[in-house]
């Protein structure tokens, strides 16, 4: 029984995996965190689905990391802090790895960690008004965990447009920087996201499943490495001084010490 994630499926062998989580944004705590690395392992070892389409609830794709979850970390010691920041590596790594086509279904905005789920994907089509951003370095975090498929979904030299300076950018933006591979209207979004799906099941599941990881393996490599130094980055910025401040300006709504104008 899950409690921030549901999942549907039809006769084709299509499922849809929805953020469901909607009255916060589905910003990603601990609990949906484990139901999505639950769900990627479940799915991806189910023979009767042919491809996975990732969505959500609610008005928001993903707002990111909750961040009641990420204050908690804190106060907590520095193995516990690690392991929090392993869990969402490692969720990542899964949907990453979904040994099926995984199409992203994005409406409303996605910011931080939502951007790393769509780059997860190995489409992603989004609603025209939609918005995104990296928005980490504003609550005095970075891109830690997700940066590996952030870049290499855009590339470095386009990700670095965005990676850093936490600004918020349009749907035609998303499609330049390779984060999207295209934008429509609202009410053709699901159109668009079946004209992702439906090829998918002339294929052989099989072939799809290994020219997937061969693919993989031709592009950056996501190791045990990077996930590592990934992992050591984000527990590294809960520790230090500029996180708190950030996420604790955001609770007090207030600015933090660093923001001009």
């Amino acid at each position: 029984m899950t409690e921030t994630i549901s999942i549907e499926r039809d006769g084709r062998g299509v499922a849809t995996l929805w953020l469901d989580r909607a009255e916060k944004h589905n910003a990603m705590s601990a609990q949906m965190i484990a139901e999505l690395h639950g769900a990627a392992r479940d799915l991806g070892a189910d023979d009767a689905v042919r491809v996975v389409v990732l969505a959500a609830r609610g008005k928001s794709f993903c707002a990111g990391g909750d961040l009641g979850w990420m204050r908690e970390q804190f106060e907590a010691d520095p193995e516990t802090r690690s392991r929090e920041a392993a869990r969402l590596a490692y969720m990542l790594q899964a949907l990453n790895t979904l040994p099926k086509p995984l199409i992203g279904r994005v409406q409303g905005n996605a910011f931080g960690g939502g951007i790393g789920l769509m780059s997860v994907c190995d489409v992603a089509v989004g609603d025209a008004g939609a918005l995104f951003a990296l928005t980490e370095t504003r609550l005095g975090l970075i891109p830690a965990t997700i940066g590996p498929y952030v870049a290499a979904r855009m590339g470095e030299a386009r990700a670095r447009r965005v990676f850093m300076s936490g600004r918020r950018f349009d749907a035609g933006e998303a499609v330049a920087l390779g984060l999207l591979a295209r934008a429509v209207p609202g009410d053709d979004l699901d159109a668009a996201v079946e004209a992702e799906v439906a090829p998918y099941l002339d294929c052989a599941p099989g072939a799809v499943a290994r020219a997937k990881a061969l693919l993989r393996g031709l592009g950056p490599q996501i190791d045990e490495n990077v996930i590592a130094q990934t992992v050591a980055a984000l527990a590294e910025c809960w520790a230090g001084e500029e996180a708190p401040e950030g996420i604790g300006a955001f609770f007090d709504r207030r600015k933090p010490g660093w923001q001009r104008g």
